[in-house]
């Protein structure tokens, strides 16, 4: 049994509307001939409500009796028994009484739901669970009757109940919301303007949340690429510091500013690991951004600043938000740091916001040797502390009239050794430790000016001096190697991890994780290339990025085998050795997903078939039936006419005559009918695009019709729209013809075109029986007649015909409820390119 469907009417607060909104519905739906009753909904001895009930069937309630009063409640089995079409339940927050069949009423909603049965309830912004503290502290009210935000937002239908503070407080001054003694005290606290207007702000919003949800689910079932409207992508970097929750909180705050903005926070490692993260922290800063809806990305780059950019327009970012320096002052001297680059190269299209925190200029100590993969710039460093260092030191103390005495030169010398450890690894400290000794030796160890030393303690000291020297270089080396493996081992962890989540979750998308294998070793383009046999050339089965196209493996600056025929390549840099054992792992990986990928396509193939035959079945049974019907008249009446037993007057005569007439008019109908589903279902429908004026197209598919059955809207001021003409008429013609057949006889149909941005509509308006929702997308399949249909009406081909023929043009074909009853075809067409788009006369809507 198919799940019903619920419809809410949210409002920001009581009086607004919501059950008199629900109780208009009831009444549309019933003047429809829709089963429609009413499960429970409190009038509150509002007059208009309680007259809006009149006429409506009311199921009874449950009597129930707690702690000495009396209660009535909704009678879930009741109505279930009656089996409604449609059930009205008013106040979907409600609470209900101890010894009830559930505990809240929106749990009655669901059974009722499950059972098949629509549901329209209302219910208050207030009561959303997740909003509950927000509007404690706008109106001092707690709420205590709340709804799980999840049962909402799962709606079919969510309907704003809107009404201004100001008329909500006059329809509460005029008694229509509560009684007379309650007036006065309602409209002092709860109802006053800024708590009315705080609540409105919050149901406005988070119904245009919901919006924006439709928007895009609509989009991405039509495939549609093109931008609507702006969205926000707020991109939060991090360094694994205490500063990251501050930076996430903020881009969040932004981001709630515009319906639909996403948060991407990333961690750019360098290619041998950084050392300055928390492990810790950046687990905390994970979680928090996930929870607050953004995502969480790990990126390696020796480019920081650079490989933030490069992320950033990869994922179509508009903002970056950076914290402020944690460097001291004297640190700058190694650069501008990142935020200062990122905003400099940032360019008009990214907006870098710097955020102040409390971890300012408090200092991120020096840098640590990362062993022999330090960076270009880090060993140059090194060796000019390293080398040029003792010698501008040698120069200040031989042209300073100050005796340090030999045990404090040899200090300062050894503090040169000790920094060049730091910043350039083993190598430079060591030639820092073998010139500072030979310095010392020279200029600072009688004799001066000579490699020889008299006194046998100054001998010591240089050994000394050396020794330590040699020793606190090869710690300080260990200590950084150590930390560049765990770094890498840590951020080795976290992607694999990243791989074994994607295989739980049953991710599908070759595309998603190539990027993926780019993103994160900071690579131009990554390609899966396979074939069948050693001596069978290569062809790629998926690729990524914006370098030069790989053709063999050999082409890329890194090549991951994956078995004997397929393998990973990458362009861009070449990777060490011991990056490889992830690669494997991606590599193996990609592997699976286009295993799974091509399985997929095989099922599909596999229901393309099966769907086939159901058409030839199908087809089997038009042939059998409605094309015989049409034949079967035309020969009967050639046989009168030809009879020689009968003499057949000038108008039996006529009348044979139109019947044969119009026997082979549905003949040609339908065999064309069958013949363009034929076209469409091989794939040879090749539309010839061009640009063409609908009052040109659109009279000419009337021709079908009887006169007076259609009324045409076509504005001359509409632009031109790309299309084949041909292929146009054929589509609108049908869309007509159906709609003439079920619409009532005395009630034409409109068909109306207009034009918006950069589309044109073309509306065909019914007011027949109309279709239900769970059927829209049925009628549109081939040898589909939806209702009661009379045999020989067709072979269920026209709508599906159309709709082919409007895709293969670029356009789309939906149905949509008629208001006030019927169906309303909504075809959409691409306005002709370099034709200035068509904007609507806003002043002339009706907003409220």
């Amino acid at each position: 049994m198919a799940r019903g469907k619920l419809r809410i009417y949210l409002g920001a607060a009581p009086g607004v509307g919501k059950t008199y909104a629900m109780l208009s519905e009831a009444h549309r739906r019933i003047e429809r001939g829709t089963d429609c009753v009413v499960a429970f909904v409190e009038h509150h001895d509002r007059p208009r409500t309680e007259v809006m009930l009149h006429g409506l069937e009311q199921v009874t309630r449950r009597d129930l009796e707690y702690r000495g009063t009396a209660f009535t409640e909704m009678d879930v089995d009741a109505v279930l028994e009656r089996a409604p079409a449609v059930a009205l339940v008013d106040e979907l927050a409600h609470t209900n009484v101890p010894g009830s069949r559930n505990a809240k009423r929106w749990q009655d909603v669901e059974e009722l739901l499950a059972a098949g049965i629509d549901v329209v309830s209302t219910v208050n912004i207030q009561h959303l669970e997740s909003l509950g503290d927000v509007v404690e502290s706008i109106t001092g009210v707690r709420q205590k009757e709340t709804v799980p935000d999840e049962v909402v937002r799962r709606a079919d239908q969510i309907e704003l109940v809107d009404m201004s503070p100001q008329a909500l407080r006059r329809r509460m001054a005029h008694g229509n919301i509560y009684k007379s003694d309650r007036i006065d005290a309602s409209l002092s606290n709860y109802f006053r303007p800024g708590n009315l207007t705080a609540l409105r702000e919050l149901a406005l919003l988070w119904v245009a949340d919901r919006v924006d949800e439709y928007l895009q689910q609509y989009r991405g079932e039509h495939n549609i690429r093109s931008t609507w409207q702006a969205r926000e992508r707020i991109v939060v970097g991090l360094t694994g510091g205490p500063e990251g929750r501050t930076l996430i909180r903020r881009a969040s705050r932004m981001a709630a500013k515009g319906s639909g903005s996403e948060i991407l926070a990333v961690y750019i490692a360098r290619s041998d690991g950084l050392t300055g993260a928390s492990p810790k922290e950046l687990a905390v800063q994970r979680t928090l951004v996930e929870d607050l809806g953004g995502t969480f990305h790990h990126v390696i780059g020796d480019d920081i600043p650079a490989a933030l950019l490069d992320f950033a327009r990869g994922v179509n970012a508009t903002q970056i938000v950076l914290g402020s320096s944690r460097r001291k002052t004297w640190q700058y001297v190694f650069g501008p740091g990142v935020g200062a680059t990122v905003a400099r190269d940032s360019g008009p299209d990214l907006d870098v916001h710097i955020v102040t925190h409390g971890e300012v200029a408090k200092g991120r100590g020096l840098p640590v040797a990362r062993g022999a993969r330090l960076g270009r710039s880090r060993v140059i460093w090194g060796w000019l502390v390293g080398v040029a260092g003792p010698t501008l030191l040698t120069l200040l103390l031989t042209h300073v009239d100050a005796d340090l005495g030999l045990a404090n030169d040899m200090l300062l010398f050894l503090t040169l050794t000790v920094a060049a450890a730091l910043v350039g690894g083993l190598i430079p400290a060591l030639a820092s430790a073998a010139v500072g000794s030979l310095l010392l030796n020279y200029y600072f160890t009688p004799p001066l000016h000579l490699w020889t030393v008299s006194n046998n303690k100054n001998i010591v000291a240089i050994a000394v001096f050396v020794g330590v020297a040699v020793s606190v270089a090869s710690v300080v080396d260990l200590a950084a190697r150590r930390t560049h493996q765990a770094a890498r081992l840590r951020a080795e962890a976290e992607i694999l991890s990243f791989l074994a989540g994607s295989v739980l979750r049953g991710e599908t998308s070759l595309e998603a994780l190539l990027e993926r294998v780019r993103e994160t070793f900071a690579m131009e383009s990554v390609a899966l290339l396979e074939r069948a046999g050693d001596t069978d050339p290569w062809t790629c089965a998926g690729s990524v990025g914006d370098g030069r196209p790989l053709e063999r493996p050999e082409d890329a600056d890194v090549d991951m085998p994956v078995g004997d025929h397929m393998a990973l390549a990458l362009s861009g840099r070449v990777l060490p050795a011991e990056d490889r054992r992830v690669l494997a792992a991606f590599a193996a990986q990609a592997a699976v997903v286009l295993d799974r990928q091509r399985l997929q396509s095989e099922a599909d193939q596999a229901r393309t078939l099966a769907e086939g035959n159901r058409i030839r079945t199908a087809l089997l049974a038009a042939v059998s039936h409605d094309l015989r019907t049409p034949l079967a008249g035309i020969k009967a009446a050639v046989s009168s006419l030809r009879s020689d037993d009968v003499e057949w007057s000038d108008e039996d005569e006529a009348e044979l005559l139109e019947g044969i007439e119009a026997g082979a008019d549905r003949l040609e109908h339908l065999v064309g009918n069958l013949l363009d589903m034929s076209r469409l279902q091989t794939g040879t429908v090749t539309p010839l695009i061009r640009e063409v004026d609908l009052d040109e197209v659109v009279p000419m598919a009337l021709g079908g019709v009887p006169d007076g059955s259609a009324e045409l809207d076509i504005p001359e001021t509409l632009p031109m729209v790309a299309v084949d003409k041909g292929l146009l008429e054929r589509a609108v013609a049908n869309i007509v013809e159906n709609a003439v057949k079920y619409a009532p006889d005395e009630t034409p149909v409109k068909v109306s075109a207009s034009a918006l941005g950069e589309r044109v509509e073309i509306r065909v308006v019914d007011r027949g029986p109309g279709v239900p929702d769970s059927a829209k997308d049925r009628i549109f399949a081939p040898f589909q007649r939806y209702g009661d249909a009379p045999r020989g009406a067709g072979v269920g081909l026209g709508l599906a015909v159309a709709r082919g023929f409007v895709e293969a043009m670029g356009g789309t074909l939906a149905a949509e409820d008629t208001p006030g009853g019927g169906l309303t075809m909504v075809l959409t067409l691409r306005a002709a390119a370099g034709r200035p788009p068509v904007r609507p006369d806003l002043s002339s809507q009706v907003t409220s």
